[in-house]
């Protein structure tokens, strides 16, 4: 994380409510440092495009600071904060050809128009469509659309790019496409870029850090391997990847592991990730690809289990399982021509690391 000294974006204490008594954004701290891509994630309604928002300009915190590049920027128009803006929509004016969208940021700044002319080209071919600025929005594509939005964000050389939910309009494939695109560009220039998305795949495909946003707060501040590696609740376990949730009561805290004790007698060794003390509630997140069906060796956790359903989906094959009370335990098998024959209504064990399963807070 940026210190608050080098922070190239930095929200302290920062508070909005619409109404005067909800806050729909409690209390943000959050530090953003240059050239790094950071994105805000979490279900509708947590607070991430609020904030996202009030950093434009279009919207006003209740309370706290906004600074960006050292200068609190609360009562600077958005107009005159330099930021560059993608919108899922694209918000591309239909009555003018791709080029004059491209230079009107330029032509309110003044530019003249031979240096204008210049930057539009530029910034058309970096999003490799140099040959298409005569056009008309209306006779582009879906992605070819969302493109120039992308170019015309970047054709000023804006200090900071915002991103709100720019994919969300396009089909998988196409979506996919334009991540990698938008992280080539975000190396290649050294753009600092706040993303919003409440796609988790997309948010750890292309994200530096991750800020998991729920009711207004951060659940969790980290890079997307240790977001889905570690996660530090039971809120960001659930939301970020597939994940099964075994509830209990926790005991034998020692060394950093404890032992969990569910509601029908089953006693799991598990990470003691966030744990109040013995006795204490407590949920195990467990990876299905961390599980073993009939594993070879035995593992720190063996549990009996019933087969329920197996879903074929190519590279590996999605088997729920009834296991320890729980009916829809998921199990992540590789499909490989060695693997064991897996039969709906069989019995098998199913086992796992005590690394790879985290005994969290119990709210979920």
């Amino acid at each position: 994380m940026a210190s608050g000294t080098d922070a190239f974006v930095k929200f302290d204490k920062v508070q909005k409510s619409y109404d005067g008594e909800t806050l729909v954004v409690k209390n943000l701290n959050l530090d953003i440092a240059k050239g790094e891509f950071l994105t805000m994630l979490g279900p509708s309604g947590s607070g991430k495009t609020t904030c996202l928002m009030m950093l434009a300009g279009f919207e006003t915190a209740t309370h706290g600071d906004i600074i960006l590049n050292n200068e609190p920027i609360n009562n600077v128009p958005p107009y005159k904060r330099g930021i560059g803006m993608v919108f899922q929509n694209y918000a591309l004016f239909p009555h003018m050809t791709v080029a004059e969208n491209l230079a009107f940021p330029l032509e309110i700044r003044n530019m003249p128009k031979a240096q204008r002319d210049k930057k539009v080209q530029e910034a058309l071919e970096m999003v490799e469509l140099g040959q298409f600025g005569n056009r008309r929005p209306s006779q582009l594509s879906g992605g070819q659309q969302q493109r120039v939005a992308v170019a015309r964000a970047l054709v000023f050389d804006p200090a900071l790019v915002l991103m709100d939910e720019p994919l969300g309009a396009l089909d998988k494939q196409l979506r996919e496409q334009m991540q990698y695109e938008i992280k080539r560009l975000h190396e290649k220039l050294g753009l600092t870029v706040v993303y919003v998305t409440h796609d988790q795949t997309e948010a750890l495909t292309m994200s530096d850090r991750v800020a998991v946003f729920n009711d207004g707060v951060i659940q969790q501040l980290s890079p997307p391997d240790e977001l889905y590696e570690r996660p530090q609740n039971s809120f960001v376990a659930q939301f970020i990847g597939e994940n099964n949730k075994l509830s209990g009561g926790a005991s034998n805290i020692k060394d950093g592991y404890c032992d969990v004790t569910l509601a029908d007698g089953t006693v799991l060794k598990a990470e003691a990730t966030n744990v109040v003390g013995d006795g204490a509630k407590t949920t195990i997140s467990l990876r299905p690809e961390r599980c073993e069906l009939a594993p070879p060796q035995p593992l720190d956790n063996m549990v009996n289990a019933t087969i329920r359903e197996v879903l074929y989906l190519g590279d590996h094959l999605r088997v729920v399982v009834s296991l320890a009370g729980e009916d829809e335990f998921i199990v992540k098998v590789r499909n490989r021509a060695d693997r064991p024959a897996i039969e709906v209504g069989s019995s098998v064990q199913v086992g796992w690391l005590a690394g790879d399963c985290k005994a969290l807070d119990p709210v979920a």
